[in-house]
């Protein structure tokens, strides 16, 4: 079913779960362990059958309301040198990024797609810092047209490049240098999946002094500070605080060798949420202490009194605040094995399948008279296509809904929608008792239009 962009204005929802409206002012200390989009059976206070008869299944929705709920949480444990950029590669949805823009963040983006992107978003071009490693000559000649408010170098090599295009363009163009940071360092207690980056990212001592020094020197490159990034899904407030520590100090380090003004210290995102039903959330009293003692030791130095430092989350603004809602098509009983079919599935949701980490799941309705282990699966041709495995709960019947929650980051862009020709699923939007839809349905028949038999092709006639 294909919808039309429209606002959908339900029955009257019920209150938050966490009192007053959505836009209260931050707050300070440790977030609701569950803050999420899906409460007392509702999907953002709206019924869930009502959006489902409107948009069709399966569908991705964001509660944009949960999204403020994060950033005002952790805003409130910010020491005043502290800045927030949202790392656009959780959820490049343009509404998403328009919202956060509205909400007063900067951006974080790793493609000259996403800097695109974060633009037409909104995004002011001085709030906005481009990450990543492999930067196409394009990519840095739009980063240097855009007069963004920093270009993090990965390598000696891009750093030449940087320059050239900078001097063509006759501009100077604000740079960090991406320090590598060791898997093994402050990262004990991290449970790595596939995001360490195996020495992927970033230089190690040696040639980030040689390019801080020709930075330092160059007429078009305005060298701020450095940037390191440690692992993602990090929900130790100690492991993250260490990170801080170890970045603000090794950025020191390095101004003070080479001899420049150090005025931005990027650290990264990182910040985890909770994705099991037994994960812990992240503790902001315990991050909040460990920021404020980092902040106060920068204040304490004449030298690095007006330095600022730049945060990018993007799990944790967004993860809690989406869900993908799928219906049941069949249920069987296979050798013991009770099994619900949806009409979604790995395809769109890919995680469980890609990091071997189930997400939890919530029957929207009475369900089944008793809870027994349930395997909840798609509609694929592969046998990897389980959302939950033997997860017990009263089971959804055919014709029910089911949401998988925590997918509002890494979700719909991280998913594989060509597989088998389903359509992609449509994204929606809630705010305060209003839904609207930000991306429609992709039939198909539209993937057709894009493709050709060559002309050779005894059967092309026609086609």
């Amino acid at each position: 079913m294909t919808a039309e962009p429209s606002i959908v204005r339900p029955p009257a929802a019920a209150p938050d779960e966490r009192g007053g409206t959505r836009r209260d002012q931050p707050r300070r200390g440790r977030p609701p362990a569950r803050n999420e989009i899906v409460r007392n059976g509702r999907i953002g206070g709206l019924e869930p059958e009502h959006l489902a008869g409107r948009f069709g299944t399966p569908f991705y929705a964001y509660d944009f309301g949960v999204v403020t709920g994060q950033v005002n949480e952790l805003r409130g444990i910010l020491p005043p040198a502290f800045e927030l950029a949202y790392a656009v590669k959780a959820n490049p949805a343009l509404a998403v990024v328009n919202h956060l823009a509205g909400l007063g963040l900067g951006a974080d983006v790793a493609s000259g797609g996403e800097l695109a992107l974060a633009i037409r978003a909104g995004m002011p071009p001085a709030e906005i810092v481009m990450t990543g490693p492999g930067k196409r000559d394009t990519e840095l000649a739009a980063a240097v047209r855009s007069g963004i408010r920093a270009v993090t170098v990965e390598s000696r090599g891009e750093l030449a490049r940087l320059e050239g295009l900078a001097a063509e363009a006759g501009a100077v163009v604000p740079v960090l240098l991406r320090a590598a940071v060791p898997a093994a360092v402050g990262l004990e207690r991290v449970r790595l999946v596939g995001d360490d980056g195996a020495g992927k990212f970033g230089m190690d001592a040696t040639d980030l002094e040689v390019a801080a020094a020709i930075a330092d020197r160059s007429p078009h490159l305005d060298l701020l500070g450095i940037h390191a990034f440690g692992a993602s899904n990090v929900v130790d407030a100690d492991v993250l605080g260490d990170h801080v520590d170890r970045t603000i100090e090794a950025a020191c380090r390095l101004a003070a060798r080479v001899g420049f003004d150090l005025r931005l210290i990027d650290v990264g995102g990182g910040l985890g949420i909770p994705y099991e039903p037994d994960d812990r959330a992240l503790d902001l009293t315990a991050l909040e202490a460990r920021l404020a003692a980092a902040g106060a030791r920068l204040a304490r130095s004449p030298a690095t009194r007006a330095t600022r430092v730049l945060m990018e989350p993007g799990r944790f603004l967004l993860g809690s605040a989406g869900a993908y809602v799928a219906r049941v098509v069949d249920r069987k009983v296979v050798d013991g094995t009770h099994v619900v079919i949806l009409d979604g599935g790995i395809h769109h949701v890919l995680r469980p399948a890609l990091v071997g980490q189930e997400h939890r799941i919530r029957v929207l309705g009475a369900g089944g008279p008793k809870a027994f282990p349930v395997t909840i699966a798609g509609p694929l041709c592969s046998g990897l296509d389980i959302l939950v495995a033997q997860a017990v709960m009263a089971p959804p019947g055919v014709g029910d809904l089911v949401a998988v929650l925590d997918v509002g980051a890494y979700g719909f862009t991280e998913s594989m929608p060509l597989f088998l020709s389903h359509p992609v699923p449509p994204e929606i939007a809630i705010l305060d008792g209003e839904a609207a839809l930000i991306r429609r349905r992709i039939e198909p028949e539209a993937w057709l239009e894009g493709q050709a038999v060559p002309p050779w092709h005894a059967g092309a006639q026609g086609v």
